[in-house]
């Protein structure tokens, strides 16, 4: 795949741009209940809770955040607080980028279309966009296409709105459990990982790894 150029370079949004930050808003909320063992367990069962709930039909995201933390709340023996959920989604939005990320999209973003498909309410997401400090041709959300990644029926929902084959682009994400597993069963052969210590290397799926987005531009040759 080197020096691959494609029509478009797609990309995963939280996690892969912008810093998710849920481990962080659950040591906030209970950092003071939880030894660092009991946190950790809990942050684990979080992010475990998060993927299982959007994995069937599409709900909005302030649902998948209530019902996740409820469930780990009760997994972990932690009281559970409606506000506490809350808060935890109305974060989203003012998170903003990894450090690496404005100037390497923005060297990116001169010779090749930049688009997101992201886990993410319309409400949401445009204000992540928008502290990434690049042009994007186009944002895509799971409540457009009405599914959650790692489900396929986002990426076709972007394919078909780009009018492009899975040929044509180069997807972009630091999960393969959310994106690169599933971009790789829809024919995306042109994949880059970014290695952000969120998951093992998995090379059976495919990729170019990248530590960050500083290294997008060599990629496609700029």
């Amino acid at each position: 795949m080197t020096h691959f150029r494609p029509k478009y370079i797609t990309f995963d949004c939280y996690g892969t741009l912008t810093n998710f930050q849920m481990a962080e808003a659950a040591r906030d909320l209970y950092g003071e209940e939880l030894d660092e063992p009991r946190m950790a367990e809990f942050i684990k069962n979080f992010a475990a809770y998060r993927l299982d709930e959007i994995l069937g039909d599409w709900k909005p995201y302030n649902e998948v955040v209530r019902n996740s933390l409820e469930r780990t709340c009760k997994r972990n023996g932690i009281k559970f607080h409606e506000a506490a959920a809350q808060m935890v989604y109305e974060r989203v939005p003012t998170w903003g980028p990894h450090p690496d990320v404005t100037e390497g999209l923005a060297r990116v973003a001169k010779e090749i279309p930049l688009v997101i498909l992201s886990n993410a309410m319309n409400s949401q997401i445009m204000s992540n966009v928008e502290k990434l400090g690049a042009p994007f041709h186009a944002v895509y959300t799971a409540e457009q296409a009405q599914s959650y990644k790692p489900r396929f029926k986002g990426f076709e929902y972007m394919l078909d709105m780009l009018g492009c084959g899975p040929e044509d682009i180069l997807h972009c994400s630091s999960s393969f459990r959310y994106d690169l597993m599933s971009a790789h069963d829809l024919g995306i052969r042109n994949k880059v990982w970014v290695n952000r210590g969120h998951e093992p290397a998995n090379p059976y799926y495919g990729y170019v790894e990248i530590p960050d987005i500083s290294g997008l531009p060599g990629v496609v040759g700029l």
